[in-house]
């Protein structure tokens, strides 16, 4: 008996220019597993329509007039928790990239990626992950590491006792930008084995997704393992 087709994911593009939204579009609808649900060129129109048809990912535009996309990203992610947020910006000195991660964004990318890369995106965010543009991950783990001087570490550099030595192994690659698969390569397990480990990391820590925990870790001081 045929297996039937799982439902491709259902994505909300929201950007204020008409013909990078209408190409985006174009370009997703000619994956299988994908479909573009509806467009908005704003972020309050982008809150409207998310609500109105509950997608899957919402891929929001950081500048926008009306209201920006960080902004209409947090009223998104309150209202419906089971709708993914990702969003695009233009330039790697991006200012809000620190605010939507606090928002709880699942992740943040550069406009000029190759358009394979952002179709992974949406399928990597479906499976729990949380995709950052290469090019931005430094420059978060700086803006972490800035933003948590005024915090003490975990005592002697001791890692939270919640978590296991591996979840923090995995945790730590996490907060390096890798994925699962990467992280898997690494360490020499399954990617399975690795979602698993993140899942539980981040229901001990009451956490929400890979963004928070790779704040966690830079903010408790356990970014790179204790000398030994």
């Amino acid at each position: 008996m045929t297996q039937p087709s799982p439902e491709p994911i259902r994505i909300l593009l929201v950007d204020d220019q008409p013909l990078f939204r209408r190409a985006i579009a174009s370009l997703v609808e000619e994956q299988p597993d994908l479909t573009v649900v509806a467009q908005g060129n704003n972020g309050l129109q982008g809150i409207e329509l998310a609500h109105q048809l509950h997608p899957d990912v919402v891929l929001m535009d950081v500048e926008m007039p009306v209201m920006g996309g960080v902004e209409a990203a947090g009223r998104i992610l309150q209202d419906l928790p089971g709708t993914k947020v990702v969003m695009l910006t233009v330039s790697e000195d991006d200012e809000h990239l620190l605010p939507a991660i606090r928002q709880g964004v699942h992740g943040y990318l550069l406009k000029d990626m190759h358009p394979e890369q952002l179709f992974e995106t949406f399928r990597q965010v479906m499976r729990g992950e949380s995709p950052v543009a290469p090019a931005l991950v430094g420059r978060l783990l700086a803006e972490l590491r800035h933003a948590s001087h005024s915090v003490a570490p975990a005592s002697g550099g001791d890692e939270s006792p919640a978590l296991s030595q591996r979840e923090l192994e995995i945790l730590r690659l996490v907060a390096a930008g890798h994925s699962n698969r990467e992280i898997g390569s690494k360490l020499s397990i399954t990617e399975g084995t690795v979602k698993n480990h993140v899942h539980n990391a981040l229901r001990k820590l009451h956490l929400d997704n890979r963004a928070q925990a790779a704040a966690y870790i830079v903010r408790q001081g356990l970014a790179t393992p204790p000398a030994p």
